[in-house]
């Protein structure tokens, strides 16, 4: 059952200018996401609400990090429940580029979708291990060009258009998703970032400031994550998604999906 979740929106205010046709308006600075109250507040989240900061940090690997964990091979069927096509059961949408691909052309041919690490797995250095490396609630389908074309860059904004990626963008040294995933994908980041801590034998995993960030368990840029998590708020797609892997895979959560002002309350 999906979780109920109620918004107590912030208004946002446009300039005459920014809304007269033909006149380039000046970028918006996002709105801190509402708060927000779940059905898992008094159960699963109860050792975490009312905190900020560090506090909620810990308190949040603390329940997140209570997981059943599936193999790399285990990935390829999962992600065809996970990431299922609402409009069609036949079909997986996929990250990146939005479209629907049937969910037999999974493998590593031009026209297939394979699985995306979003925190990329060089970037710590954790490759396919159990763990990190097949953590559900970063990996994506995802088409096997355009995955490429990623690879292991980090997020900014900025670059030019990548070939039949729905509006992605990418230059020499980050990948900006198209405008309909950038929320998700930095709530994917974030929920790496507390996960992964160092404690249970694989590397602390942080976003930084910072692009090119190569072997380091680094990715970047958080403020840019930061305001793709405002921008784009979780969809219906993303948010059905969090439910099948606690319900079904993983039995934990994604907390930035529950509460996207986690993310400003910690960073």
């Amino acid at each position: 059952m999906l979780a109920t979740r109620t918004r107590r929106w912030k208004p946002v205010a446009l300039t005459t200018a920014a809304v007269l046709v033909g006149l380039a308006a000046p970028a918006l600075t996002a709105t801190p996401a509402a708060a927000t109250t779940t059905a898992y507040d008094a159960t699963y989240y109860k050792n975490a609400v009312g905190k900020t900061g560090a506090s909620l940090k810990s308190s949040l690997h603390t329940i997140i990090s209570s997981q059943s964990k599936i193999s790399y091979s285990a990935v390829w069927e999962a992600l065809k429940v996970t990431d299922q096509d609402p409009n069609n059961s036949s079909n997986v949408l996929l990250l990146y580029s939005g479209a629907s691909r049937s969910k037999s052309l999974n493998g590593g041919d031009l026209g297939d979708w394979n699985r995306e690490h979003t925190w990329a797995k060089s970037h710590g250095d954790f490759g396919e291990v159990t763990g990190p490396g097949t953590d559900l609630h970063h990996l994506r389908a995802c088409d096997v060009q355009v995955n490429s074309i990623r690879g292991n860059l980090d997020f900014d904004n900025g670059g030019s258009a990548v070939a039949n990626g729905g509006g992605s963008t990418v230059d020499s040294d980050s990948f900006a998703p198209r405008p309909a995933d950038r929320g998700d994908v930095a709530r994917m980041i974030l929920y790496m970032a507390v996960r992964y801590d160092g404690g249970d034998g694989f590397a602390d995993l942080e976003p930084n400031e910072k692009v090119a960030n190569g072997s380091n368990p680094y990715i970047g840029k958080l403020s840019v994550l930061k305001a793709w998590n405002e921008a784009d708020p979780p969809s219906a797609f993303e948010e059905r998604r969090n439910q099948v892997i606690y319900d079904t895979y993983q039995h934990n959560r994604n907390p930035f999906i529950d509460h996207p002002e986690w993310v400003e309350a910690i960073w």
